[in-house]
């Protein structure tokens, strides 16, 4: 629709055009005056017509085309009725029959400008313009070059054959106009097509490959951004076409043939700059290429020394194999930053005011929003290096227990006893104590990691204390994953007075994964069995009013 639009635009401004293939001599002076000559901006003076700039300079226009400015007062009459004078010359010249020709003679200071030798204005020296280093006989030459093309105009928009051929072409560009657009319209569709089934593609196969990392794409948003990306490019070709078809439709009739010649022209002057600009920065982009590319063979290099370290073929007294990863990734990080900031000179426009005020207000809002983030990473690498605790084991902070199920730059995550995951700021983790009680308990032979059990218990005396200690050292080693060496341990913790305390602290190495609340239940229970087995209860006497009085008791892990 847009195209019919368009095209009954450029028709209306042209059919009146046709007109003109009248001859000359059946119009009236007035009549051809008004159609041959129009003005850019206009000032009525005694009913006339004429351009002016600024500072009282005035633009002579004939035919939507700039023949000259005037600039000086010639005896006493003014740059604004001077063209006046000249348009309304000019009409009169050209209103008759037959050939013209421009041309000029010197007539000291200035130079007049004749068509068919008759005077049709004078050019006086002030009228050059100085910052344009322009001669009086440049600028001479300029408007009967100006004016010779006018006259050729104004015989062709006279010409029935000629707008006959014009209004022809004009129609075979609009319809290969539409005809272009029509097949851009087309290819966007089969290659829309194409790039969203090979989309689709990569996505199944990335589903098949890794589930998680497919979870993270999402296919829609994926399919809208290829799609849009398509159809913004059909529209640029389209516009630039259109663009084209406009300009060109323009410069095959006389009257609008100077807007043609400007759209071209701007056009034209445009790519050239593009390309130019272009040309200029291709060996600053080599250079950005240069350094990228070293870049990325740094970090290839260090990603392959790390993962021999991670794999423990390469052995480092300073760098343990579980931090080969976390080192890597920060060592790629710094060798990109240093390669970014060595390649930002280089950047095309990076030299400019405005990229450099971009720079500082990105810079400010990182250094201003970024506070708390520098200190929750610096928090995780201390935490990462100073080896508090690892991925896997089971840890304590305040009130927050669990095992470590991911160690990140700015949060460590934990799984508790009933399976709700946690998160922990770093700074939270680094300012509080940590009980890590997984340290030290590893399997030589598994590489397994475990965990410290601990529970304590009381009893009355009644019940020998080597006996207790048995039987705790008993129910701890039926328990599934408490390891023999080291042995299960039991201590006196304290001595009431109608009691003693007892601490059970064992090490345990699942054979399967477990937390640690099931094994300390598996711990419980099988106490509770070995003291029914030898009938002993477990109950903590205590006196009141001189009868004693057994309390149950409670048992707890720390």
């Amino acid at each position: 629709m847009k195209f019919i639009t368009s095209l009954c635009f450029a028709l209306f401004l042209l059919i009146p055009l046709s007109s003109w293939s009248q001859p000359t001599s059946h119009r009236s002076d007035d009549v051809s005056s008004g159609l041959l000559a129009t003005v850019s901006a206009e000032k009525k003076v005694d009913g006339s017509a004429a351009s002016l700039d600024k500072d009282g300079e005035a633009v002579l226009t004939i035919f939507n085309r700039d023949i000259v400015t005037l600039r000086a007062t010639v005896l006493g009459i003014e740059p604004i009725d001077r063209v006046k004078r000249a348009k309304n010359r000019i009409d009169k010249q050209l209103s008759s029959g037959g050939k013209h020709q421009a041309s000029m003679t010197p007539m000291p200071p200035g130079m007049l400008i004749q068509i068919d030798g008759a005077g049709a204005f004078y050019i006086a020296p002030e009228d050059i313009d100085q910052f344009q280093q322009e001669t009086l006989q440049t600028t001479s030459q300029n408007a009967v070059d100006v004016l010779n093309l006018i006259i050729e105009e104004t015989h062709e928009s006279r010409s029935v054959d000629f707008m006959l051929r014009a209004f022809g072409i004009a129609l075979l560009v609009t319809l290969i106009y539409v005809g272009l657009v029509w097949l851009v319209r087309r290819v966007e569709r089969v290659i829309e097509l194409r790039i969203v089934a090979f989309a689709n593609s990569k996505i199944d196969q990335l589903s098949q490959i890794n589930q998680t990392s497919a979870q993270l794409i999402s296919r829609e948003r994926v399919l809208w951004l290829f799609s849009h990306v398509v159809e913004a490019m059909a529209w640029l070709l389209i516009l630039i076409l259109s663009y084209e078809w406009l300009s060109t439709l323009m410069a095959q009739f006389p009257i609008t043939r100077p807007w043609g010649e400007n759209l071209n022209g701007f056009f034209v002057s445009f790519a050239l700059m593009l390309g130019t600009a272009m040309l200029k920065a291709i060996p600053d982009l080599f250079t950005v290429g240069v350094i990228f590319l070293l870049a990325r063979i740094a970090t290839q290099a260090m990603g392959r020394f790390f993962e021999r370290v991670q794999n423990k073929v390469i052995k480092l007294d300073w760098l343990d194999a579980e931090l080969a990863g976390t080192t890597k990734r920060i060592a790629n990080m710094a060798i990109w930053l240093f390669a970014l900031a060595m390649a930002y000179p280089y950047l095309p426009g990076a030299q400019t005011e405005a990229f450099k005020g971009v720079s500082v207000l990105v810079g400010l809002m990182i250094s201003m929003g970024a506070s708390g983030l520098v200190g929750q990473v610096a928090s995780g690498l201390i935490l990462t290096y100073a080896g508090i605790y690892r991925r896997g084991e089971f840890i304590r902070v305040q009130d927050n227990e669990g095992t470590i199920v991911e160690m990140g730059m700015f949060t460590t995550r934990i799984r508790n006893s009933i399976g709700i995951e946690l998160t922990l700021p770093n700074s939270l983790v680094l300012s509080n104590v940590t009980r890590n009680y997984s340290k030290g308990v590893k399997s030589h032979e598994s590489g397994k990691t475990g965990y410290i059990v601990d529970v304590n218990l009381s009893s009355g005396y009644d019940t020998p204390w080597r006996d207790i200690q048995a039987m705790l050292r008993e129910a701890a080693l039926r328990t599934p994953g408490v390891l023999n060496e080291p042995a299960p341990k039991v201590i006196q913790t304290g001595l009431a007075d109608f009691y003693a305390e007892y601490k059970l602290i064992c090490h345990v190495i699942p054979p399967v994964p477990r937390p640690r609340a099931e094994t300390i239940d598996m711990l419980y229970a099988n106490i509770q069995d070995v003291f029914n087995e030898h009938e002993v209860e477990i109950l903590s006497p205590h006196y009141l009013n001189g009868v004693r009085h057994e309390m149950k008791n409670s048992s707890d892990s720390a």
